[in-house]
């Protein structure tokens, strides 16, 4: 629950704010955003431990992955279209 409220508050203002590193690297650097919201997930919840930086790279390389995976499959954010 806190990384999804770090996803939806915190990821879009870094995300605004690093816009011209994100041109620069062709958009990778949004997977170290995603990575320093799981290093501060860490630290906020009791628990959950990430080895380190790349660690955390990792998982939110596989995170994306899989929840790219499930949005194709389920549909997530595909338009209706009506048939006639």
């Amino acid at each position: 629950m806190v990384l999804a409220f770090l996803n939806a508050i915190v990821k879009p203002i870094l995300t605004i704010l690093t816009i011209p590193i994100t041109i620069v690297t062709l958009g990778l650097f949004l997977l170290a955003i995603n990575a320093f919201i799981i290093l501060f997930a860490e630290k906020l919840v009791d628990g959950f431990h990430v080895a380190g930086f790349w660690y955390a790279l990792l998982f939110s390389l596989i995170l994306s992955l899989i929840t790219g995976i499930l949005n194709s499959i389920f549909g997530v954010g595909k338009e209706k279209t009506k048939e006639n």
